[in-house]
């Protein structure tokens, strides 16, 4: 990770998309961590700013408190107007009952026991597929031929879909957790064009041919008796009685979509950059394969693939020493969190023999802990237990080019040379 000079708190703006280039964003949240933990972020209007919230324990307070610190309200910085609310509310945006009867509509998919009863056997087979295609050159984008390839072959297989429609839904995922990056989005979503999609998720036009789509495999699997996210989506009634709407099963898909492949993907990439810049960490787990499961929580502590989620406060509290009024922003940078020195020694090391990582980058324990955490242990696991075994050699040949955001954490191109064993 480029270390960027440390930023003055005047200058800190974690509103500002640019500024987080070239590591200057972790420059900024350890300015936060260390003058500022709890700090008002003004915002260019229409929206009017927010608490950003930066050390370990004051995050963790803040996402597993959902009455005090309520979704409902929308979890990224924008602001919806009261009228597209209901039109935009997926998953993420719900608390309590309603929330937790659709978790469990897929919930027992995700849990330890079924994937390595149901997938094990084969994700490790198409990890290993992965990275023959891969090596079959000794130069290439290793975010292409790797760390995209993989997780989106594994949602294809959960979602029961073509194979050929993998490309698809990289794209997809792509323009909507990039949509602020214009090697992804047809329409940026910060630009006065992307004002004209303000109704739309992510802003962005394309979410319809999204929705259309899984529309289709939807109307294709009613009343049948496939196991697939898709069908039990579309056949199940949650528990509390009430059926999906046809905008609740949009939502649900665009968030499979999207949660399926990109957080594990830029896990993936981040840790394999790492470990080339960290050469003696590489040798370590070459050496000792064993260690590599639990260095998968080291991996997910030092990529913090997704930046922030926002909560809304639903009293007047005090948070870290600041007043937090009723009805303000908080939000949650959880790739601070991560390298909190108070919790985490040496933050900026790799250090795949560190134990005991208690990381947030599924949530930690709150309501809304990541659906899929587990499917994305095992995918990074995986890979790397096939991967490394196959590198004599891994090396840069260019430039690292990260995706244009304050919200995914992710490289979009890493060209490496490989010498395979």
């Amino acid at each position: 990770m480029p270390q960027h000079p440390p930023v003055p708190l005047d200058e800190v703006d974690l509103a500002d998309i640019d500024g987080f280039a070239d590591g200057r964003g972790f420059a900024m949240f350890d300015t936060l961590r260390r003058e500022d933990p709890v700090h008002w972020n003004p915002e260019p209007a229409p929206n009017h700013g927010f608490w950003a919230v930066t050390r370990y324990d004051d995050i963790w307070a803040v996402d597993k408190d959902s009455e005090t610190f309520t979704s409902t309200e929308f979890v990224n910085l924008e602001e919806v107007p009261e009228e597209l609310r209901e039109k935009r509310r997926s998953l993420l945006e719900m608390d309590g009952e309603r929330h937790f009867a659709l978790r469990k509509l897929i919930v027992r998919e995700f849990t330890p026991r079924n994937l390595m009863k149901n997938y094990e056997t084969f994700l490790r087979a198409l990890t290993r597929e992965t990275i023959d295609n891969a090596l079959q050159q000794d130069e290439f984008d290793f975010v292409e031929k790797v760390s995209a390839d993989f997780p989106i072959q594994v949602l294809a297989r959960l979602l029961d879909v073509p194979r050929e429609d993998t490309k698809q839904l990289i794209a997809w995922g792509n323009e909507f957790v990039g949509n602020t990056d214009p090697d992804y989005a047809k329409v940026l979503a910060d630009s006065e064009e992307g004002e004209k999609y303000n109704h739309l998720p992510f802003r962005s036009p394309t979410v319809q041919e999204v929705w259309d789509y899984g529309t289709e495999l939807r109307d294709q699997r009613r009343g049948g008796d496939g196991n697939d996210l898709i069908s039990q989506l579309t056949n199940k009634v949650p528990e509390d009685g009430i059926p999906l709407s046809d905008n609740d099963f949009n939502q649900y898909f665009t968030l499979l979509v999207i949660a399926g492949n990109e957080t594990t993907r830029h896990a993936i990439s981040s840790t394999m950059l790492a470990l080339i810049e960290q050469p003696d960490q590489l040798r370590l787990l070459q050496q000792q394969p064993e260690l590599i499961p639990n260095a998968v929580e080291e991996f997910l502590r030092w990529a913090s693939p997704v930046y922030h989620f926002r909560r809304t406060a639903t009293r007047d509290v005090e948070l870290g020493g600041k007043q937090i009024k009723k009805g303000d922003k908080v939000v949650m940078w959880f790739p601070s969190g991560n390298r909190d020195e108070s919790v985490f020694p040496d933050p900026y090391k790799l250090d795949v023999t560190r134990t005991n990582v208690d990381h947030m980058t599924f949530g930690k324990g709150s309501p809304h802990l990541c659906l899929g955490n587990n499917l994305a242990r095992m995918e990074i696991r995986l890979m790397f237990e096939e991967l490394l075994p196959r590198l004599r050699e891994i090396e840069l040949t260019g430039e690292v080019k990260r995706v244009r955001s304050n919200f995914v954490n992710g490289i979009k191109k890493m060209p490496v040379r490989v010498e395979a064993a």
